[in-house]
């Protein structure tokens, strides 16, 4: 037994400490808000621990203070009263410069999440569904205007802002290594201020649940170099790649037939519903059904095949394919980069 403990203890503050790295810790920051979050985490936990190792020192002293004798305890010690009084009266101003610090360092805190942003920022637009995310980038010409989704590219450095929205039901994004999280209220819009200070991929996830797949809504801010991401951005607002060979040219007239053309968008063509995410360039994304599959062929298969057995609940129906229309399909999306 006095072998096992100390090893427990050590599993113990092994298992805590993992929690505080990775990229989706909020204690592993990658830009100034997460860093100014991180930094009063860090501040509250360290304060609180103090108080409480003091009130447990306390707590013992008090249990192990021998108690005097002889004294009639129906006599009054006014001195030893008004000792008492003093250390109530200290604990309480104590305690309560303790709570308007604190309060200060959230407020100070929350004017410095406010200066990370700026007017003349990337504005992009993320509205939520269950259970996707929709990205939309803003621009003052209609013809830069990009829609995307469950993937945020931005330049790495410099500040973004997204508007957030939802269409459904209250949803909340966060993506821990960049900022706090915050609601998407349908028939409102808050504003959030990131920016990544390094290139790189940042998860996200939705934080409030929004029904059976809340777990399974997912997202990646992908932080680029400002070239990296110009280049990207001109590609995506492009409309999609025409078929290059008679399979893939199969699978396009299939998709116009089915019923994929009726939530699903793809420029350039006929199709262009808007309940579901947009397909046009589908196959540069990392992931499918927010973060729920990397992208892959045979994960691409198993997604249009068997949606529901993947993640059951989703708006996403099963369309009745064989094995060739399947392929077709599926050569088709490939090539949508």
């Amino acid at each position: 037994m006095k072998r096992f403990f100390p090893k427990a203890c050590c599993a113990a503050a092994l298992l805590a400490l993992s929690g505080c790295s990775g990229w989706q810790s909020a204690l592993d920051p990658k830009g100034p808000a997460a860093g100014e979050l991180a930094w009063l985490i860090w501040f509250f936990t360290a304060l609180c621990a103090a108080v409480w190792m003091l009130v447990m020192v306390v707590l013992v002293a008090t249990l192990f203070r021998r108690v005097r004798t002889g004294n009639d305890p129906l006599v009054l010690d006014l001195a030893s009263e008004h000792r008492k009084m003093r250390v109530v009266l200290t604990a309480v101003g104590v305690t309560a410069a303790i709570l308007i610090g604190l309060t200060l360092l959230s407020f100070f805190a929350n004017r410095t999440l406010a200066g990370v942003g700026s007017d003349e920022a990337l504005t992009v637009r993320v509205t939520g569904h269950q259970w996707w995310w929709e990205v939309r980038y803003e621009n003052a010409q209609p013809s830069r205007i990009l829609t995307t989704a469950n993937e945020i590219h931005i330049p790495a450095g410099e500040p973004v802002r997204l508007l957030l929205t939802s269409t459904d039901v209250i949803h909340s994004f966060w993506v821990p290594s960049l900022a706090g999280k915050l609601d998407l209220i349908p028939g409102y819009v808050n504003v959030l201020d990131i920016r990544a200070d390094k290139p790189g991929v940042y998860r996200g996830q939705c934080a409030e649940f929004c029904g059976a797949q809340h777990a399974n809504m997912g997202t990646f801010i992908i932080a680029e170099p400002r070239p990296q991401f110009d280049a990207w951005l001109d590609d995506q607002l492009r409309p999609a790649a025409a078929p290059t060979n008679a399979e893939a040219k199969a699978g396009a007239d299939l998709f116009l037939q089915r019923p994929c053309v009726m939530c699903h968008r793809i420029g350039g063509t006929p199709a262009g519903g808007t309940v579901a995410p947009d397909l046009t360039h589908i196959a540069s994304r990392q992931t499918l059904a927010a973060g729920t599959l990397m992208m892959s062929r045979g994960n691409l298969a198993a997604w249009i095949a068997d949606p529901q057995g993947i993640k059951p609940g989703s708006h996403m129906p099963v369309t009745a394919l064989n094995g060739d229309e399947l392929n077709a399909i599926i050569v088709y999306l490939e090539g949508l980069k």
